[in-house]
């Protein structure tokens, strides 16, 4: 998988299906906000967005724990991720109100059985580990419960609000440190790994001397099985990411000495699983067979056998999340094209029958919890006029209400029109993609951004497209359409859509590409002679593919963490098996002429195209050479003006303020000036980022 990551950037994270709208456009986005003479979005404006980015209803229906997360101020804050806050909303009250917010940094919260306090992992004060802290609900400060002289990975609480289930990489050995310490910091490449293992322990406790199950491999995901004193876990067989991949397995063992009582051989990739109420049903997200590329289908595990069975079979979407509502009731969040739906499954027996519940017009949805008896589902999801916002959707209405406003000055800026449009790939395929219209549309072709997604097992939704890699509202303001194309190999509309592209790199799926600027040019969206292209990992394959191999149709390009050479992608990446098995099909040995004949080095002669690129330097998935290859070929081989750049300490995706907010200037500057400017030579390469100087504390 080869996506941007993103806490990083997933808006574009997941969402497909064609309606019907062949050469139509289909608007489907309410007013935008501010008047007619309010600004557009600046990229200072995208600098300081703060959206929500996880949220867990309490057991009894009352609260909803969630995070929000806060750039940090370019001007004021030293240099960083993203600070991550606890918010608590009150369903009686209709308020939201802090927990724990400033320069913190929290994830996966969660509540104890009784409700009375929220769980969440964090490293405060003087912790040299990330820990375990429980706050209670009714006010106080938040305790630590739990920490090993490693960080906690994640964590269960167990039904008797007493233990946990926590975590956590093996603790690194005394002597190593010493070592270390001496200068000995040598690193010997997949073979020094620290296994993550799994402690029950008691909260509260002295964890010094406790000792981790006896469980083989890698430990991921653990979950306690409600009235047994079990867990599910996954467990992969290294700590290799293409193990995390393509090979976590379940299994069911005892929470008391850890031996496997049963064996789920699920196929391929696993995205969750989750326990019922009672501990009677299990159910898990994860992927077809070893060569779907995403984990998306809804599985039952017999609890007996391990054996499992898809509760909606040939199913032309992609389940994200699930929550149970009772014993025998489920709510799965799905996309189903660029749009959000939840299904209510209710067993009868061993029938399943499914529901539509929500969707699907409005809001795409993230994640969905579930609290109370009636029951209180709390939705995480974005709009084409807001990021990401807490919903609520209460039992017996047809649609989630938004309770959470991270951003009110967004209500002083006005927004370009955005918009569903599909079209016909020249094979005939209908496929669907998402326009925003310049902020000032006239109604005649302007300067077009093609806004490539990374996976290709991932897909652009009818919600918020803006970031720091995502040009959306900022490139509108400055008189630019911006196109997010869910191409063939997306995922959303089910298995065999999203396997359409394998064994075919670069082929099909990026004809597509081209067939879609045509349709725009075709409907008069799109100036033919100012179209630019830009994406991240597999969009930054696809746009080095488009300056190069089809470079007459493109006038400028903006490549982010992208593949150039998929023979030496191969053996640089850290996802070799996920490469082969859910893409390529083939290794490189089987087809060493295809592979370097679908590499936009092989083409780079070819490119008039001015191509900027950009990786950070510390990439594990694309290698950084990836970038080097690609600038030094077209150096050598072509006149196209070409700029590299480079970030010191960011992998697949810029995660520091600093380090987005110069990508997105760099960006926008490239393609105003090759799109709407004097062309030529390259703008300047030094930017002047108008900041205070900032002192570290």
């Amino acid at each position: 998988m080869d996506t941007v990551s993103e806490d990083e950037d997933m808006n574009i994270r997941w969402t497909c299906v064609a309606f019907g709208l062949t050469g139509a456009l289909a608007t489907a986005s309410p007013e935008a906000p501010g008047s007619p003479q309010a600004q557009g979005l600046t990229p200072r404006d995208v600098a300081r967005i703060q959206q929500v980015t996880a949220a867990s209803a309490s057991p009894n229906g009352h609260w909803i724990a969630f995070l929000r997360q806060v750039p940090r101020d370019l001007e004021q804050d030293p240099d960083g991720p993203a600070w991550s806050e606890l918010w608590v909303y009150d369903t009686d009250t209709g308020r939201e109100r802090p927990f724990v917010t400033g320069r913190v940094d929290l994830s996966q919260i969660d509540w104890t059985p009784d409700s009375r306090h929220i769980a969440f992992l964090a490293k405060r004060g003087d912790d040299k580990h990330k820990a375990l802290y429980l706050i209670p609900i009714d006010g106080g400060e938040a305790r630590k419960a739990i920490e090993l002289k490693s960080d906690l990975a994640t964590y269960a609480l167990a039904p008797d609000a007493h233990r946990v289930a926590v975590v956590a990489a093996e603790p690194e050995p005394e002597t190593r440190k010493k070592q270390k310490d001496k200068g000995f910091n040598q690193e010997v490449f997949e073979e020094d790994w620290r296994y993550a293992r799994l402690w029950i322990l008691t909260l509260f406790a002295d964890t010094r001397g406790s000792s981790p199950l006896p469980l083989e491999g890698h430990v991921h995901q653990v979950e306690w099985r409600p009235g047994h004193e079990q867990l599910a876990v996954s467990l992969a067989p290294t700590p290799a990411v293409d193990d995390s991949y393509v090979r976590q397995r379940i299994r069911i063992i005892d929470a008391r000495t850890g031996d496997v009582l049963v064996r789920v051989d699920n196929p391929g990739k696993l995205r969750r699983f989750r326990w019922s109420p009672e501990g009677r049903r299990l159910v898990m997200i994860a992927a077809q067979d070893q060569h779907d590329p995403s984990p998306g289908r809804l599985m039952e595990v017999d609890l007996q056998t391990g054996s499992f069975r898809d509760l909606i079979p040939d199913y032309a979407g992609q389940v994200e999340d699930c929550a149970w509502v009772a014993e025998d009731r489920l709510l799965a969040l799905c996309s189903e094209g660029v749009r959000s739906v939840i299904y209510d499954l209710r067993w009868d027996g061993p029938r399943v029958h499914r529901e539509r519940r929500l969707g699907p017009e409005g809001p795409v949805f993230d994640t969905i919890s579930c609290g109370g008896e009636k029951p209180l589902v709390a939705l995480v999801g974005s709009s084409p006029v807001h990021p990401a916002e807490l919903f609520l959707l209460n039992a017996g209405e047809a649609t989630a209400r938004r309770v959470t406003d991270s951003n009110p000055w967004l209500a002083e800026r006005r927004l370009a029109r955005q918009e569903v449009v599909s079209w016909n790939a020249r094979d005939g395929l209908e496929l669907e993609g998402i326009l925003i219209r310049p902020l000032e549309d006239a109604g005649t072709p302007a300067p077009l951004i093609l806004s490539v997604h990374g996976g290709p097992e991932a897909h652009v939704r009818h919600g918020w497209l803006t970031s720091y890699s995502l040009p959306g509202q900022v490139a509108a303001a400055r008189g630019m359409a911006v196109f997010y194309p869910n191409y063939r190999g997306s995922t959303g509309r089910g298995v065999a859509f999203s396997k359409l592209g394998q064994g075919d790199a670069a082929g099909r799926e990026f004809d597509d590409l081209i067939d879609a600027v045509d349709h725009l040019i075709r409907i008069g969206v799109a100036d033919s002679n100012r179209v630019g292209v830009t994406g991240g990992s597999y969009g930054g394959y696809a746009t080095a593919w488009c300056v190069t191999r089809y470079s007459e149709r493109f006038a400028a390009g903006v490549m982010f963490v992208g593949i150039s050479d998929k023979v030496s992608k191969v053996g640089t990446t850290d996802i070799p098996d996920e490469e082969y098995l859910v893409h390529a099909l083939r290794r490189p040995w089987e087809q060493w002429a295809f592979l370097l004949e679908r590499s936009p080095i092989y083409h780079a002669g070819n490119c008039r195209t001015p191509l900027l690129i950009l990786h950070g330097k510390d990439d594990p998935r694309v290698h950084v050479s990836q970038s080097l290859e690609m600038y030094r070929h077209l150096k050598l081989r072509s006149r196209a003006p070409v700029r590299l750049v480079l970030y010191p300490g960011e992998g697949h995706g810029n995660r520091r303020a600093a380090s987005r907010y110069d990508y997105h200037l760099r960006m926008l500057g490239w393609f105003e000036h090759y799109l709407q400017g004097p062309g030529g030579n390259p703008p300047s390469w030094d930017l002047s980022y108008d900041l205070v100087e900032v002192k570290e504390p």
